[in-house]
C-alpha cells in the first residue's frame, strides 16, 4: 500500500498497530509519502480525527508486478525490496519531489477530456510511476545495497528532474541543470539515461507535452498556446509530436 498524503493528517490501525502521518495543513504543507506491505489478510481501522481536510492518494501494488520483483535475477538491486515485502507491515516514509506531487495531483484531478478505459490506463500509468519511483527512492537510502556510484548517479538524476518539473516555463540547457545539481553536464546525461532510460532533453519534451496536455483539457486553453508550452513555435510540428505522444491530436483533447 502507498499513500501520498498532500494535506492533512491520517491516523489508522492495521493489527493492533498504529500509525499517524502528518501532511500539515494547506499554509504549512509538506507532503508525504508512506509506504506499507501487508503482507496477510489485515484488520483496518481509519481515525478521523484532523481538522485539516485530507488530500491523499491510496494506492496497492499488483500482485503481479510485485511477483516479477522476486523473479528477477538481479540480487544487488533488489535485495532491499524483497527484504521489505518479506515482512508483514513493514514501512517507509519520505518527503517526495515535485514528480511524484505532480502524479498524485494528476490522480486527483485527470484530465476531463479522459473516460472509460482512457482514463482507467491513464490513473493505472501514474500510479505505477509513483510506486516505481518511491521503491526506487527506498532503494537508493539503502546504501548498502547500492554502488556508491550508482547511488551518487540517482540522486544526481532526481535532483535534475525536480528542478526540470518545477522550472519548465524557463529557458532549460544541460549546463543549467547540471549546475544546480551539483554534477557535470556529461556526468548528467550519462546516468540520467541509465536511470530513466531517457535523455534529459527528452525528459524535458515529455514534461512540457504534458503540461501543454493538462492545460488543453483541464482549461481549453488555445492550442497556439498550449503549442508555446511545450516549446514549439510552429503549430504543425506541435501537432506532429502531441499525436506521437497521445495518439490524438490537440483539438481532440481541448475541451
Amino acid at each position: 500500500m502507498l499513500m501520498v498524503l498532500l494535506q492533512g493528517a491520517q491516523h489508522f490501525v492495521i493489527d493492533g498497530r498504529h500509525f499517524e502521518i502528518d501532511a500539515g495543513s494547506a499554509e504549512s504543507n509538506a507532503p508525504i509519502v508512506f509506504m506499507l506491505n501487508v503482507a496477510k489478510d489485515s484488520r483496518l481501522r481509519f481515525f478521523n480525527d484532523s481538522q485539516t481536510p485530507l488530500r491523499k492518494v491510496m494506492i496497492s501494488a499488483p500482485l503481479p508486478w510485485l511477483q516479477r520483483l522476486f523473479d528477477t535475477k538481479d540480487e544487488t538491486q533488489t535485495s532491499a525490496v524483497r527484504n521489505f515485502f518479506a515482512q508483514h507491515l513493514a514501512h517507509y516514509s519520505f518527503e517526495p519531489g515535485q514528480h511524484i506531487v505532480q502524479s498524485a495531483q494528476r490522480i486527483i484531478n485527470p484530465p476531463p477530456a479522459l473516460d472509460g478505459e482512457l482514463s482507467s490506463l491513464y490513473l493505472r500509468a501514474q500510479g505505477l510511476d509513483m510506486m516505481w519511483q518511491s521503491l526506487l527512492t527506498m532503494l537508493a537510502e539503502k546504501k548498502k545495497h547500492l554502488p556508491v556510484p550508482t547511488l551518487m548517479g540517482l540522486r544526481y538524476c532526481e535532483r535534475a528532474r525536480d528542478f526540470v518539473t518545477a522550472n519548465l516555463e524557463t529557458e532549460l540547457t544541460i549546463d543549467l541543470i547540471a549546475g544546480d545539481v551539483g554534477c557535470s553536464a556529461s556526468t548528467l546525461q550519462r546516468h540520467f539515461k541509465t536511470h530513466f532510460g531517457m535523455t534529459v532533453f527528452d525528459f524535458i519534451r515529455q514534461k512540457r507535452l504534458e503540461a501543454a496536455r493538462s492545460a488543453l483539457a483541464g482549461n481549453g486553453i488555445p492550442i497556439s498556446h498550449a503549442a508555446h508550452m511545450a516549446g514549439y513555435n510552429n503549430i504543425s510540428s506541435f501537432t506532429t509530436a502531441f499525436r506521437k505522444a497521445y495518439g490524438m491530436t490537440p483539438k481532440q483533447v481541448r475541451v
